[in-house]
């Protein structure tokens, strides 16, 4: 954690020094504005690694959440533009949120309960479900975008609430607490942790090995869900194709940020902290106009130096 802070620290006083400046002088990296529209884009990202963060401490993987995204912002499209004319728009969008919520929760759980009864490896079973899930997310939509929040009606009123910045980072915020003090304060996290530090042991000590997975995996599936959500009214549609690649930056924030592949190790703080480095190191490239391919190579170093630094300390 110490030298994942470090890190940040690091990438934040470069981003400050190459800043491009504005007309009054001042960097452009360092205004109000600019920090928080960073706190928002990685927003989704980080909701994502919450979840993922309790995936990789079992000493899983999921594969599936950019996929799940994608199926939960169809959903809650599809939900907003079929509600009845009579409605009331607080219950529409209760109904269309908790639907897709309720389906990606489900699609998780799946995951887990394959994971945990079947005896198949993560990596596996939610590569399958990533291409299985992103298929039924086009087939429902016939693999179009549902267009939503234009005009007065409910889908409306659902885009101009959910797209707002305090509302995307304070949820992100709000479950970045709930995760961490359920990690670190509950029961609950410490079988997690157990789990994935020796897996053998747990289980001769009677501790609910399958249960705990089953919850891990459907916790990933609502928290992306949620994400799907939140996507769905910044973005004003329910978009098959959304997410894609997503579930490589909630990996690579919660890498990043400490997490160990084998598991057994990590925190939501340091996962937090891996999900600002990618996001400051995201801004200052695009503050000053860095090919995206650039960008994407960045992050892959960036990756592999987080894996190389655990290596080393884990070796000391």
């Amino acid at each position: 954690m110490k030298g994942t802070l470090i890190g940040l620290a690091g990438i934040v006083l470069l981003a400050i020094l190459f800043s491009p400046h504005a007309a009054d002088g001042s960097r452009i990296f360092l205004q109000p504005g600019n920090l928080t529209d960073i706190l928002r884009q990685v927003a989704l990202i980080g909701i994502m690694a919450l979840a993922m963060t309790y995936v990789i401490l079992t000493a899983g993987i999921d594969l599936s959440v950019g996929s799940i995204m994608a199926l939960a912002t169809a959903v809650t499209a599809m939900r907003l533009t079929a509600s009845p004319p009579g409605m009331g728009h607080v219950q529409a969008m209760v109904l269309a949120i908790g639907a897709a919520l309720l389906v990606s929760a489900a699609a998780g759980a799946l995951n887990g309960a394959v994971i945990a009864f079947v005896d198949v490896q993560p990596f596996i079973v939610t590569l399958a479900s990533m291409i299985g899930i992103r298929g039924l997310a086009k087939w429902l939509t016939h693999n179009t975008n549902i267009d939503i929040g234009f005009g007065q009606d409910v889908a409306a009123h659902f885009a101009s609430l959910f797209w707002q910045k305090a509302v995307v980072v304070g949820a992100f915020a709000v479950l970045a607490v709930i995760f961490g003090v359920a990690l670190a304060r509950t029961v609950f996290g410490r079988y997690v942790r157990a789990i994935g530090d020796n897996e053998k042991a747990a289980r001769y000590t009677g501790l609910p090995i399958r249960s705990v997975k089953i919850w891990v995996y459907g916790l990933s599936g609502l928290l992306s869900g949620f994400a799907g959500v939140l996507y769905t009214a910044e973005n004003h549609q329910g978009n098959p194709n959304a997410g894609v690649a997503y579930e490589l930056d909630a990996i690579a924030a919660a890498v990043i940020g400490g997490a160990r592949l084998a598991g057994g190790k990590g925190t939501i703080a340091g996962t937090i902290a891996g999900t600002l480095m990618i996001g400051v190191v995201t801004n200052m490239l695009r503050l000053n106009n860095v090919d995206s391919n650039v960008e994407m190579m960045v992050k892959a170093v960036i990756i592999v130096l987080a894996v190389a630094a655990q290596r080393q300390r884990g070796a000391e």
